[in-house]
């Protein structure tokens, strides 16, 4: 009995044995043939994104990150306050830009329609540290941020342009000038940089018509056209000195600008062979007066001899007067036979060394003849009146044949060619 049961045992397991080594040659056998793998298996592989001898491919590259740049580096010092601080951005868009001065205030500013940079948009102040933080995103909204801090230009001294008729006055906004008007720009500094100086003046006329500038001191620079200006011109002056380094540390102390506009054309001619001031307006002949010159001859003054001749010309006409005090001791004359003192009830001052046409009805005998006076033009009461009322600051009264040239500080900037006035601004 015991050996029937070995037998049966042993048989079994034998049984089993050649099954599983049956099986394993058969899955052998499949895994050396896969051309006789099932057509379901292929479809699985490739479904897979798989085939044979290739590798699944990588998902997308991650979006770059945005990169900010801007203009003012951190830490910089002396940027010019009117240059605009500029944000760029590129692998990305603007989110938010915020520019602060010292007190926490925003400085104004504008984003680009893309989206892609940023300017501020008004000055910033001298010498003053600002704080900027600028935000953008990338493809994939991932934020990118910088920051900067940096600080303006300190000045060593400031500078302020005052636009000026050429006899000082200033020029109100929509005043009506004479066709000779020549336009003055004071600086209450000295400048050390004529040429920067110049750069930050503008005139313009309308109509157009050329024009330049002509520097007399370090204070003053004068701009004036190549001919008298037209009629009904428009003229604008403006100064932009904010920002603007005039040498040496100085600074424009603020911007300005005002302008005029050019009435008809009024230019007298004051002859002294024919003794007459022939009035023209709009180069049409409208009166003659009669006038009396300074006398061809020179007295003694206070320190030495004193020509009495009227300067030959063309005058820029300054203004209209009443009740004007004259006495020659202005001009060096305090004593003696030829000094006087007197009242005149009205004239028109003509230049910067006290010549007028003005009342004068003590020499009406001499009008039309004779030369008596001490360098002013004579002329009676009526026509004295006239012309003051028909006068305006910037007409020319052009005064012919006295011998003795008119300069180009008192009132003869029409005296100088145009190539000198050329010559003497900046280079």
């Amino acid at each position: 009995m015991a050996r029937h049961w070995c037998s049966a045992q042993r048989t079994a397991v034998l049984a089993a044995a050649t099954a599983t080594a049956a099986v394993l040659v058969l899955g052998a056998c499949s895994a050396k043939k896969p051309g006789n793998a099932s057509p379901g298996a292929n479809s699985a592989a490739t479904g897979s994104g798989q085939s044979s001898g290739q590798a699944a491919p990588s998902s997308s590259p991650a979006a770059e990150p945005a990169v900010l740049k801007v203009s003012a580096a951190s830490g910089a010092t002396s940027i010019n306050p009117v240059q605009p601080i500029k944000v760029a951005v590129t692998h990305g868009s603007l989110d938010t830009v915020s520019l602060q001065n010292p007190d926490g205030k925003s400085v104004k500013g504008a984003v680009s329609a893309d989206r892609l940079s940023w300017a501020s948009a008004e000055p910033l102040g001298y010498a003053k540290t600002y704080k900027l933080t600028a935000t953008a995103s990338n493809a994939e909204g991932r934020r990118s941020t910088e920051t900067s801090s940096f600080t303006t230009v300190a000045p060593t001294n400031l500078t302020m342009p005052y636009i000026q008729q050429a006899s000082g006055y200033a020029i109100d906004p929509g005043s009506t000038f004479g066709v000779g008007q020549v336009v003055r720009i004071h600086f209450d500094e000295a400048i050390p940089d004529r040429k920067a100086a110049q750069a930050a003046l503008q005139v313009t006329t309308v109509p157009a018509q050329a024009g330049a500038f002509s520097w007399l001191s370090n204070t003053d620079v004068y701009w004036r056209t190549k001919a008298y200006l037209k009629s009904g011109t428009k003229v604008t002056i403006t100064a932009k000195a904010y920002g603007t380094n005039f040498g040496g540390g100085l600074y424009g102390q603020a911007d300005t600008t005002t302008w005029f506009k050019v009435g008809a054309k009024h230019v007298s001619i004051a002859d002294d062979n024919t003794k007459m001031i022939k009035v023209y307006e709009n180069d049409k002949l409208i009166k003659s007066i009669p006038t009396s010159m300074g006398r061809h001859t020179s007295i003694a003054g206070d320190t030495g001899p004193i020509d009495l001749r009227t300067n030959s010309g063309p005058h820029v006409v300054v203004g209209g007067e009443t009740n004007i005090n004259m006495n020659s001791a202005s001009f060096g004359l305090s004593k003696g036979a030829n000094a006087y003192k007197t009242i005149v009830p009205v004239g028109v001052k003509i230049s910067y060394d006290g010549e007028y046409v003005h009342w004068a009805d003590w020499s009406v005998w001499a009008q039309g003849n004779t030369d008596t006076s001490h360098g002013c033009l004579n002329v009676s009461p009526d026509n004295s009146w006239w012309f003051y009322h028909w006068s305006r600051p910037g007409d020319i009264v052009d005064v012919r044949n006295t011998g003795r040239p008119l300069q180009e500080w008192n009132s003869g900037y029409w005296a100088v060619s145009w190539s000198k006035w050329l010559s003497d601004g900046a280079k």
